[in-house]
């Protein structure tokens, strides 16, 4: 109960700022997007426990391969410029989770990719390299 009854203390001294500023605002959201990444990792866990250690783990790949591997397989080379920045996004979200969930997003990213319906038109954001 003291912890409790101390941090009630502390937070009734703090004032509450009805005019955050940009900087404040951002800190704030990149703090809700962070936990929810926390989030989403937990409920993963959650969802599919640590396998027992002594199973054989899969032959390791560097992102650049796993790059080269989507934007080769492709079906065009709008899709392939784009495995390029989706897996950059992935790379840089996967310190935050665990193996098997950044495992799970590949495979999703790889699907995304793959998808024949899957035919976006954003020709000027994603120019064919030569």
């Amino acid at each position: 109960m003291g912890d409790w009854l101390r941090e009630l203390a502390d937070a009734r001294g703090t004032v509450v700022n009805l005019h955050p500023t940009r900087e404040t605002m951002n800190r704030r959201a990149a703090v809700g997007r962070a936990a929810r990444v926390r989030e989403e990792a937990a409920a993963f866990e959650r969802r599919w426990p640590a396998p027992p250690s002594h199973e054989d783990s899969v032959p390791s790949f560097t992102w650049s391969q796993l790059e080269r591997q989507l934007a080769d397989l492709a079906d065009s080379p709008m899709k392939a410029a784009m495995a390029r920045d989706l897996i950059s996004g992935l790379r840089k979200m996967s310190q935050f989770k665990p193996p098997e969930m950044v495992l799970r997003e590949i495979l999703c990213t790889s699907w995304a990719l793959l998808d024949e319906d899957f035919q976006p038109d954003m020709a000027s954001e994603y120019p064919p390299e030569a």
